[in-house]
């Protein structure tokens, strides 16, 4: 299957091409449904699909937020731009705009999104007849229903299915709680969500408005529409038995650690590791309790708490890595880093990589590139993106996360 990963911004698009990504998914400066997500200018658009495109990883971009009649008459010269820059394809949830993707856009393959609730073979072969190449399917459709549909469309489209991250209480992220509320003005179907769903919510009677009421017996509160994150590592053979083609994992508004570690773990399951290996780096990132969501039936949509949980967080960023002694059969390296958040000497640092096993070494001693006196003795990692050196005891290549 194919693994598809989010970029929300240029260093989450170079985490998930580094970490292995096949395809990732992205948005332009507008009709994205993660509209806090730095995204792409067009000019950055043009950099990221070449980007991409050197590394053999091809880029879907999203054109799938509610559309009006003044977005359909600016898409046009938006599409010819994917056209002109070779992209792989968008992603739509309207009908107009997947005609005018066919029409301005012709070398793009179009792909309907989860927006649109496909959840039957005549529906996807619908969409196959107006143009479409690929469905994301209806988040709310278990593996059996899956099943059924990809007998009956055979090769005619191809199906992608979310696996991994978060979930939404609303059908297919069909929600207007956001915009409903009053003060935010934010449409979730115009990829503004503010997350309602993960909000402390209370009973109030209207006679007694100062005494809130939890619908839950919980000291925090009810989190009664917030829905517990999606895991599917453990499963991927029961996607792919379902006729599943492409895997895609949900985090536009995710940091590169977290595009990195779950990439990499998918990586390595579709690669044919364990995933019981893998597992506990899908725990050590930002989630909440994890779930498989509707594939095997209802899922667990209470997870008790609004807190994510999160082990791990990235100290720094390999920049350059050369030997420095030899000891034997061992090598010490002396490492350059750039500094993402506070690590101090003593502490035991996990170093995220590509195509390898989790690794871990003792900090010591560190030294800081100083603009005027060069590399100066300092007591911890501390500035953020300022440039430090350690010795490590195993290489790092560009790119590779240092976490604690």
């Amino acid at each position: 299957m194919e693994l598809l990963a989010p970029a929300g911004g240029e260093e989450q698009l170079r985490a998930a091409v580094r970490f292995g990504a096949d395809a990732v998914y992205l948005a332009g400066p507008r009709w994205g449904m993660r509209a806090r997500a730095q995204n792409f200018s067009n000019d950055e658009l043009e950099q990221a699909v070449g980007f991409a495109h050197e590394h053999g990883v091809a880029v879907h971009v999203t054109v799938n937020t509610l559309m009006y009649d003044n977005d359909l008459d600016e898409l046009p010269r938006y599409l010819r731009l994917l056209d002109d820059l070779r992209v792989d394809a968008v992603i739509v949830a309207d009908l107009g705009a997947l005609e005018l993707v066919r029409k301005y856009a012709p070398h793009v393959a179009a792909h309907v999104s989860t927006q649109a609730s496909v959840t039957n073979a005549h529906t996807a072969l619908a969409y196959a007849r107006l143009g479409a190449r690929r469905i994301v399917l209806a988040r709310e459709m278990s593996l059996e229903q899956i099943e059924q549909l990809h007998r009956r469309v055979g090769d005619a489209v191809e199906l992608e299915a979310f696996a991994h991250g978060a979930m939404c209480v609303a059908v297919s992220g069909r929600c207007l709680l956001s915009s409903a509320l009053v003060g935010t003005g934010r449409s979730a179907s115009l990829g503004a969500c503010t997350q309602p769903c993960r909000w402390t919510w209370s009973l109030v009677e209207e006679t007694r408005p100062n005494l809130p009421m939890p619908i839950e017996e919980d000291e925090r509160g009810s989190y009664l529409l917030s829905a517990n994150d999606l895991c599917m590592l453990e499963h991927l053979d029961d996607l792919a038995r379902a006729g599943v083609t492409s895997i895609k994992i949900e985090g536009r508004n995710k940091g590169a650690y977290y595009v990195a570690a779950v990439t990499n773990a998918y990586r390595h399951v579709l690669d044919g590791d364990d995933p019981t290996r893998w597992m506990g780096e899908l725990e050590a990132t930002s989630h909440r309790p994890f779930s498989t969501g509707f594939f095997y039936g209802d899922p667990t949509q209470n997870p008790g708490h609004a807190e994510y949980a999160r082990e791990r967080l990235l100290v720094a960023v390999a920049r350059v890595c050369r030997p420095l002694e030899s000891e034997g059969e061992s090598t010490r390296w002396l490492t350059e880093v750039v500094c993402r958040n506070k690590a101090v000497p003593g502490d035991v640092i996990t170093v995220l990589a590509p195509r390898q096993p989790i690794r871990t070494f003792e900090l010591g001693p560190v030294e800081r590139l100083d603009p005027e006196e060069g590399w100066q003795p300092a007591g911890k990692l501390s500035v953020n993106m300022e440039t430090y050196r350690t010795v490590t005891p195993f290489a790092l290549g560009p790119g590779d996360m240092l976490c604690v």
